[in-house]
């Protein structure tokens, strides 16, 4: 028999008054979906010994460095999500999945020679992967008049390893300082110096030199397989345009095929992922061009900088994270990275002709404004011949089936899943049943939600495609059906203004 409330239970009869608390949801509408970036990079090479491999949430900057090394990627990635200052990323989780060092990495190795007796006093400063310091420390070389190369090559050796934060560690002979990257791996192969002496070079020069190549990438398949049932909607990819990982990161996220969805996508996991990857070439569309079909990779762009590509993806990262988390309606787009070394030019992307044939090859692009590199186009690489316009190219129209996804997983778990499946004609009054034109009327009104919220247009559109039926060959299969209409964004702002002059009347 049906209670409206079983506090006290039906067998009971001597006196007694109970009362219980059980969840209720109210509301009428379900919320955005909850932004998670994972992290893949790797820790020093003084960490590596004790190196846990384990998925961890990272708040800050000083944390990364503390477990996987000041300077590290890791850090270097923290510390644009998450600045000293504050703010970046806010309260959205940032979990770094670590990888160990691969086998036969290499340091990074350069050197410094300073030539010269100081003719003067006056203030050199290294220029380290487009930084001249890091969070308020710099590089700076204090010179004395009468310093020789030795004095100079300790005071650089000092510089460097007064920064906490920097990507190499110094030490010094007296004719040369020598810089090795504090990780070893490929991504330590981007670590540049230069020397600014501020147009007076006191009677010294400098000699730089690359003495060996950082090189190596670890497999990061281990990592992604630790990601289970959370769903991390952004990965930092710190690898690059490496294709081994590009390629293991498209085979494990999957693709949105009608047929035959996969990875991520597959109809029973459906936890897919942006990884966003970063590339200081002229033009990254050489890589994204064969990747046609593929929804994985956004390539995050700042062509021709001094700083580290890795660098570049936390860059957008925080502004995608931040953006789809409060509003996953509009799109990064003229928006700029709040912390990226930029160049007096940033070559083919400066070019709008070559940006629009840039994107259309599945890679994103940039402009130069103000000194800042200013997002123009956030896409992943999807680009099939054939289908205009691409249905997943832009990373915003993703993170927009994301939500709906998200918000709807919500609503089947109030609403349908573990209820037992009452016909439409049945008059019930127990709890904790659904009829399939119950479960209609939810979607319907999900249906104006969304449109409310920007995600998608045209409700009634949405709602008359809505069917529910229960399965013919299984009486415990609901089976849903429904279309949407993804929301625009304006990109282009085209206008023809007829003008002419004003003659008199005869």
């Amino acid at each position: 028999m049906y209670m409206d409330s079983d506090a006290v239970g039906s067998e009971r009869i001597s006196r007694i008054v109970g009362y219980k608390i059980i969840k209720g949801d109210f509301a009428q509408v379900t919320p955005n979906l909850p932004q998670r970036i994972a992290i893949l990079a790797e820790a020093n090479t003084a960490q590596q010994a004790t190196l846990d491999l384990a998925a961890k949430e990272i708040t800050s900057a000083q944390q990364a460095g503390t477990l996987y090394g000041y300077g590290s990627p890791i850090y270097h990635i923290m510390r644009i999500l998450r600045p000293l200052a504050g703010g970046g990323i806010g309260g959205i989780p940032t979990v770094v999945y670590p990888q160990a060092v691969a086998l036969a990495a290499a340091a990074k190795v350069l050197t410094v020679t300073p030539v010269g007796v100081a003719t003067g006093n006056g203030t050199h400063t290294l220029i380290i992967s487009g930084r001249a310091g890091i969070d308020g420390t710099f590089y700076n070389i204090n010179i004395l008049k009468d310093d020789t190369t030795a004095d100079i090559t300790a005071k650089i050796a000092d510089a460097i390893n007064a920064v906490t934060g920097c990507p190499v560690l110094a030490t010094e002979t007296d004719y040369e300082a020598t810089l090795t990257s504090k990780w070893k791996g490929l991504t330590a192969d981007d670590i540049s110096v230069t020397v600014d002496t501020d147009d007076n070079d006191l009677g010294i020069t400098y000699a730089v030199n690359s003495t060996q190549s950082g090189s190596a990438t670890p497999s990061i398949s281990a990592a992604l397989a630790l990601f289970g049932t959370n769903w991390n909607t952004i990965v930092v990819n710190s690898y690059g345009t490496v294709t081994s990982i590009l390629d293991t990161l498209e085979a494990f996220n999957g693709i949105p095929d009608p047929n035959n969805p996969t990875g991520r996508y597959s109809g029973i996991i459906m936890k897919p992922f942006i990884a966003l990857t970063g590339s200081v070439a002229d033009d990254p569309s050489s890589v994204t061009d064969s990747r046609k079909d593929e929804v994985t990779i956004a390539i995050c762009p700042a062509p021709l900088s001094a700083g580290l590509p890795f660098e570049a993806a936390a860059n957008e990262t925080l502004l995608f994270g931040r953006q789809a988390q409060d509003n996953p309606h509009l799109d990064t787009a003229g928006r700029s990275y709040p912390d990226m070394p930029t160049p007096i030019s940033i070559g083919s992307m400066t070019d709008y002709d070559n940006r629009d044939a840039i994107v259309k090859k599945g890679c994103s692009t940039v402009d130069l404004v103000n000194e800042k590199y200013q997002v123009q186009d956030f896409v992943t690489t999807y680009h099939p011949v054939g289908e205009t316009p691409p249905q997943f190219r832009y990373s915003r129209n993703l993170m927009i089936d994301f939500n709906i996804r998200f918000g709807y997983y919500l609503l089947e778990l109030i609403n349908v899943v573990d209820h037992a499946i009452a016909a439409d004609e049945d008059t019930v009054s127990a709890q904790k049943i659904i009829k399939p034109k119950q479960w209609k009327q939810i979607i319907d009104k999900y249906a104006e939600s969304l449109s409310k919220k920007a995600l998608t247009v045209t409700p009634a559109f949405m709602q008359d495609s809505i069917t529910v039926v229960i399965s013919t060959t299984n009486p415990d299969r609901l089976e849903t059906f429904f279309r949407y209409k993804r929301s625009g964004f304006a990109r282009i702002a085209s206008t023809t203004a007829e003008a002419g002059f004003n003659f008199g009347t005869t």
